[in-house]
């Protein structure tokens, strides 16, 4: 019986509070939309590397579901896949990190390697530790310079808004992993 207290301690504790000190529960959110409701939005400035691996033992980008003609299509159309990649503040691989970039994209475009990203970066040190930014949108892989809106988040970024560009530093064109550099801007309570 005194096992199963503590653990109801522990759980409690876990969702009233996480790691970046932001209140949770529907209480804890609704109390910050009142205290937030007159408040000036900030704006944050974000900028590092994701590192996407396809290839390897340990991939940080595979494909979950594709149709039939995918195979037959020169921009992979039909292809479905998750993401978990890291993210840091410089190109290197052993940088210090800053993240991961967790969710879905899909293959959507017959003319061009296009791609309809939705995930999350999610912060994993500093003061933005637990906090989120979700980002959906398309992206032109093959153009230079490339957007995709900040349509979200949580944490310390409820409400947020904001655009993430996005440049290829490298990508290997035989295994397909990239390395992306990211410059978020974002406007948040």
């Amino acid at each position: 019986m005194e096992k199963h207290y503590i653990i109801l301690i522990l759980c409690s504790i876990l969702v009233f509070a996480n790691g970046n000190g932001v209140a949770q529960g529907p209480k804890a959110v609704r109390k910050w939309f009142k205290k937030h409701s007159n408040a000036k939005e900030k704006l944050t400035e974000f900028h590092f590397y994701l590192h996407d691996i396809v290839s390897g033992r340990n991939p940080t980008n595979i494909p979950v579901a594709m149709a039939n003609a995918t195979t037959q299509s020169p921009t992979y159309f039909g292809l479905i896949a998750a993401m978990d990649d890291l993210l840091t503040e410089g190109p290197e691989p052993d940088s210090k990190v800053v993240g991961r970039a967790s969710g879905l994209f899909g293959s959507s475009s017959l003319q061009e390697l296009g791609l309809h990203m939705t995930f999350n970066i999610v912060f994993t040190e500093g003061k933005y530790n637990g906090s989120m930014l979700a980002v959906s949108g398309y992206n032109q892989f093959n153009n230079r310079y490339r957007e995709l809106p900040i349509v979200g988040g949580s944490g310390v970024f409820r409400l947020a808004r904001g655009v993430a560009t996005l440049e290829n530093v490298w990508y290997n064109n035989t295994s397909g992993d990239a390395l992306v550099e990211y410059h978020v801007v974002v406007l948040h309570y």
